[in-house]
């Protein structure tokens, strides 16, 4: 008799060409993501081989029940790590029936915004730092924690190992192979400042390509806490008090900065930031007044100020940039539950098509 374990290991391919498509999609919350399987007759390379589907939007938050159909378009593929073979992730966005994004459908206008030819001559290359918490399913408190109960002081944690400093070490590291295998361009991770929060890091990846990799990213590592019967927590501060928040610094590079002179460039772009201040904040996340105080390596959320290797900065400049007269800089405002299709859509907008 096979065990349930060997079951779900089984290659398909053995005996069949078919394949499993896992569709995913953003819920109505904007952060919530969803997902379900159907079968194809055989491997696909290309999202535009792939059929579009419907789900029932009344049961997302994004329809009503008398019009509840909600039209699911392919964006983007990749590798399957749970189902491995030739089974796919497929990235999608959502439409009315009528082909209209329906108002949760961010990627839309941000593809609009990365197909402009004056963004798609700059090439903008995104490194997104995604922080999330480890939280206890029974308790909602972080992993490592004691019940009703605090660690000791930050210090020990941030990068830090060993059993009393690093706890679920191995969902993190899952979550960081799965990402390689799945073919997102993940290139790091870390432990965080306060205890049971890490870190992953996606990119250099160039424009609508960071939205959908860090979505992607978002989707396994959630599918393995569930695995692993953890929760995932992306709130920008899960802990009052004096506990580091969560956030998503997004570091950001155009060819005009990479090149030589780019510095100059680069200090432009930092002043169109600071004129745009407001409209960014109220686009970087749910709850980021509750992080951005001025304290545990941020700015005041009221306060544009931009330094070099300054990490309590909205905008930070790396030494290695300023040295080189080239480079990148981080906008260190996004919390960690933005959306990654607004915000990095909204830099470029902001950077490169206004005046």
């Amino acid at each position: 008799m096979a065990l349930l374990s060997d079951l779900i290991n089984l290659n398909i391919s053995e005996s069949s060409e078919k394949i499993i498509a896992e569709y995913i999609w953003i819920g109505g919350s904007g952060l919530d993501l969803r997902s379900k399987a159907r079968t194809l007759p055989g491997p696909v390379s290309d999202p535009s081989e792939l059929p579009k589907w419907n789900y029932d939007g009344s049961s997302t938050g994004q329809a009503p029940g008398q019009d509840s159909e909600v039209i699911l378009y392919p964006q983007a593929i990749f590798k399957d790590p749970f189902r491995r073979g030739n089974n796919i992730l497929v990235m999608c966005d959502a439409y009315t029936p009528a082909g209209e994004p329906i108002p949760t459908n961010k990627r839309h206008a941000a593809a609009k915004i990365f197909s402009h030819p004056d963004v798609v001559a700059e090439e903008p290359w995104y490194g997104i730092e995604q922080e999330y918490t480890l939280l206890q399913k029974d308790n909602n408190w972080p992993v490592g924690w004691p019940v009703g109960g605090y660690p000791g002081p930050q210090g020990p944690y941030y990068c830090g190992i060993g059993a009393d400093k690093a706890f679920c070490r191995d969902v993190v590291d899952a979550h960081y192979k799965a990402c390689l295998y799945a073919g997102i361009n993940i290139s790091g991770i870390n432990g965080e400042v306060m205890p049971g929060q890490w870190e992953f890091q996606v990119g250099p990846s160039i424009g609508i390509s960071a939205g959908d990799e860090v979505w992607v990213a978002r989707y396994i590592l959630e599918r393995i806490t569930e695995i692993a019967g953890v929760v995932l927590s992306l709130d920008p501060k899960p802990i009052k008090g004096d506990w580091n928040g969560a956030g998503a610094h997004t570091n950001y590079s155009t060819k005009s900065m990479r090149n030589d002179g780019g510095y100059e460039v680069i200090k432009k772009a930092i002043e169109k930031l600071g004129k745009k201040h407001v409209e960014h904040i109220a686009a970087y996340g749910e709850g980021n007044e509750r992080r951005l105080t001025g304290r545990h390596e941020t700015a005041d959320i009221k306060t544009f100020l931009w330094g070099v290797a300054n990490r309590g900065a909205s905008i930070r400049v790396g030494r290695d940039t300023e040295k080189a007269g080239k480079g990148y800089f981080e906008d260190r405002r996004p919390a960690s539950n933005m959306d990654p299709y607004v915000v990095t859509s909204m830099i470029a907008d902001t950077t490169i098509l206004k005046p």
